[in-house]
């Protein structure tokens, strides 16, 4: 199958096609909501499959298996904030703030995404590493923290400087620096303890211990009904999408392309990457996705608390609105057909030789 017939099979499948049937009644204003108990319910219910699925590889496959795609996404998320910053600041001209949320937003992972990749694989008849579930709740939170601690430098600078400037109003730029600077003990807090993370790695140690003999008890929940929570909750997010597409002429040429752009060249970055370090056709594209996905569910709920001044229609619309839909529908096929390409017997082999050559 060629790219472009895959992204028309993509186009084709219930994931995508009630993703758009949520924009659709969005756009005609239909009355059309999820009710707020299920919208609640879903997400714990998809990140307890997919912890469960990973506790149970981790087992399968021991701890050293994941711990150098572990601490190597780890690195390149950290990497990849830092230069997400110093493209919107230096090249977008976004202020601090907006530079900082947007970078974390865009550096942090997207459950939600994750779930549609899972389900994209398994259109295509292809499985991946399970232990991507642990890397998927560490690099959560990691993004968010780097990006608030960098917010909290950067504003003591300014403080500093203006104390300097300006002496007699020491004490006025003093108040006005508890409200500027956020808590890092307490960011870490809430981003470990949050309702998100909780699940998944309640849901990871809990796999880990049950193995596959257990998991075969509540199969038939969390295997079977897994496509079809997705597809409820893809009508939300089309719902919410639906309603923030008249929000992108705000966000902007420069951002659009940066929602699109950015997602691309991490994704193939972390496909590349995954596929030197050993993973599977598969764990390859989940890997790439987790590098690729923007957050739009824990960036909303921690950069209000954290980062106030940081402009909430930027980041969530860029996310939600643009690169959500962009990844499930165009940037999962160019990662599977590069995937499938690299890991072909001749491709590998020639790739392996030419990152042996480089380094």
């Amino acid at each position: 199958m060629d790219f472009l017939e895959l992204i028309q099979s993509n186009l084709l499948t219930p994931i995508v096609l009630f993703f758009l049937f949520g924009i659709i009644t969005a756009r005609i204003k239909s009355d059309l909501k999820i009710p707020d108990a299920i919208s609640e319910f879903l997400p714990i219910y998809l990140l307890a499959a997919i912890g469960l699925h990973g506790g149970i590889e981790m087992r399968n496959t021991g701890f050293t298996a994941m711990l150098a795609p572990m601490l190597v996404a780890i690195a390149l998320s950290l990497l990849f904030t830092l230069n997400h910053y110093q493209i919107l600041r230096r090249l977008g001209k976004f202020n601090i703030f907006d530079s900082y949320a947007l970078a974390s937003t865009y550096g942090a992972v997207g459950a939600v995404t994750f779930s549609v990749g899972i389900s994209f694989l398994d259109n295509q008849g292809v499985s991946s590493e399970g232990y991507l579930a642990a890397i998927l709740a560490v690099l959560e939170p990691l993004a968010f923290i780097l990006a608030i601690f960098l917010t909290n430098m950067a504003v003591s600078k300014q403080l500093e400087e203006k104390k300097k400037s300006f002496g007699s109003m020491e004490s006025k730029i003093d108040i006005n620096s508890g409200e500027t600077r956020s808590n890092l003990k307490q960011v870490l807090h809430e981003s470990i303890t949050g309702k998100a993370i909780v699940i998944l790695l309640g849901s990871i140690v809990i796999g880990y211990i049950i193995g596959e003999n257990g998991f075969s008890s509540i199969s038939i929940v969390f295997d079977e009904l897994f496509t079809g929570a997705i597809v409820i909750f893809l009508i939300e997010m089309g719902i919410i999408a639906g309603q923030r597409l008249g929000d992108i002429r705000e966000v902007g040429l420069f951002l659009t392309s940066f929602a699109i752009i950015i997602p691309t060249f991490n994704g193939i970055i972390g496909v590349l990457v995954a596929t030197i370090l050993g993973l599977s056709v598969g764990g390859s594209v989940m890997f790439g996705l987790l590098l690729a996905s923007a957050s739009f569910i824990a960036a909303p709920a921690v950069l209000r608390h954290t980062i106030p001044q940081a402009k909430p229609s930027l980041y969530i619309t860029s996310a939600l609105g643009i690169t959500f839909p962009y990844n499930i529908i165009v940037l999962l096929p160019i990662m599977f057909t590069l995937s499938s390409f690299i890991h072909n017997s001749e491709s590998i082999n020639l790739f392996h030789h030419v990152t042996n050559f480089l380094t």
